[in-house]
């Protein structure tokens, strides 16, 4: 498998697992959905798209192509995962309060009618700007690792 490509995975792979300890010695609860989820911390994105960076950065060096395309890979994804996508789960908290009250309202008023949602819209989709530093500090050590044991061959 491409070296890059594998080192991003990594990254990814390595923040999800994470997010279950991380979670525990937040709440004192396992919670093994984390391992598949988006949210929390650390940023799998961050992770990711850093690592492949970083390892691109230490094989190409900062002035090739690669690490200018990687580079602004990854601002855009980072500012994507505390940007649009943490307002999108902003948006989805005030669309399923307003539902309950709705729901809470068509039960005080007789023919007053709600359709309730079968399933709450999912909250958690973007990241906090700690959580995405905390995934790219990771993605950077696991891509300065990747390149590192590579080289040693």
């Amino acid at each position: 498998m491409n070296r890059a490509i594998a080192t991003a995975l990594i990254g990814i792979g390595t923040a999800q697992f994470l997010k279950v300890p991380l979670h525990y010695m937040e709440t004192g609860k396992w919670d093994w959905k984390k391992l598949y989820g988006s949210g929390d911390m650390p940023s799998s994105h961050s992770s990711a798209v850093t690592s492949l960076t970083t390892y691109v950065a230490l094989k190409k060096g900062v002035r090739s192509v690669d690490f200018g395309i990687s580079s602004i890979f990854s601002i855009i994804v980072m500012y994507d995962a505390m940007g649009i996508r943490w307002q999108a789960g902003e948006i989805a908290i005030a669309v399923n309060d307003m539902n309950e009250q709705m729901e809470k309202l068509a039960h005080e008023h007789p023919g007053f009618y709600h359709k309730k949602r079968e399933k709450e819209l999912k909250e958690m989709l973007g990241h906090l700007p700690i959580e995405v530093a905390g995934g790219a500090v990771l993605g950077a050590a696991i891509g300065a690792i990747s390149y590192l044991v590579e080289s040693k061959k």
